[in-house]
């Protein structure tokens, strides 16, 4: 992993300057944080800043940075003006990351910065992420496969780097919640993120909202579970979600497990990687 990380460094000083796509996620931050350290102040973090992310990912990704020494911006981005991202098909998420790195380009041919980088890793590549294409037709580039860094040696490096990122769990924005097909909207995405801050309070930690029209689907990761399926906890989330405006609140006894929302698609992921 030493070695990795020693190539991480290597390729992003070769560079001489870059943009890291940082949303404040463990990827994120660790490529920040590397970037930082191959290039200092050649290197800037950028955040969306974007209704599709929660607040509080925002004042993380400003937290940590700050922490850091890390150069780190906001920049709005413009998805929810676009149609296409509107209707919420299954290529959603390239037109986020397509309108991301076309504000992304505009910043470096502004400042003359060749480069912009983001965090996919190794274990990404096998799922349906849309918006590696995006990537691919903008030239963004993938620093930590390059130097073929898994998420459990990111993870793992961050924790000896002392990022606090090192244990975050997995993140995806708001209008991931929203079933294919089901047209996202602010008022929707809003819904999602109240609920999943209550349930955050309610000290959960792995988890998602699913919006169904009428019907909140709550995923909890399975070894939290046990503390969801009590009496108690059923009318804390009813009383949470009814006020919200749904009309039924589940809980979904697959548990949490990520991009449960492509199970429809009948798609094979590695094939669009």
């Amino acid at each position: 992993m030493e070695e990795k990380q020693e190539q991480l460094i290597s390729i992003l000083r070769d560079m001489g300057q870059v943009i890291v796509a940082y949303s404040g996620g463990t990827d994120s931050a660790y490529l920040a944080w590397a970037a930082n350290e191959a290039l200092g102040s050649r290197s800037v973090a950028i955040t969306a800043d974007s209704a599709s992310i929660p607040e509080s990912h925002k004042r993380d990704a400003i937290d940590f940075a700050r922490q850091f020494g890390i150069r780190h911006e906001l920049i709005p981005t413009h998805e929810f003006e676009n149609p296409d991202y509107l209707k919420n098909d299954s290529n959603r998420c390239f037109h986020c990351k397509d309108e991301l790195f076309d504000r992304l380009e505009e910043v470096g041919k502004e400042r003359g910065i060749e480069h912009i980088v983001y965090g996919v890793n190794m274990d990404d590549l096998g799922d349906y992420r849309p918006g590696q294409n995006a990537a691919r037709i903008h030239q963004v580039r993938a620093p930590l496969v390059e130097a073929g860094l898994s998420k459990a040696e990111i993870r793992e490096l961050s924790h000896v780097a002392g990022l606090p990122t090192w244990d975050r769990p997995a993140a995806a924005c708001l209008s991931s919640r929203i079933p294919y097909g089901t047209p996202v909207t602010i008022e929707n995405i809003m819904k999602v993120e109240t609920g999943e801050e209550e349930l955050k309070a309610l000290g959960f930690r792995q988890f998602r909202v699913r919006f169904h029209g009428e019907i909140a689907r709550i995923e909890v990761a399975r070894e939290e579970m046990e503390k969801a399926l009590s009496l108690e906890m059923a009318r804390k989330f009813t009383a949470i979600f009814k006020k919200l405006g749904f009309q039924y609140v589940t809980l979904d006894l697959e548990g949490y497990r990520q991009g449960s929302l492509n199970e429809v698609l009948n798609i094979k992921p590695a094939k669009l990687a």
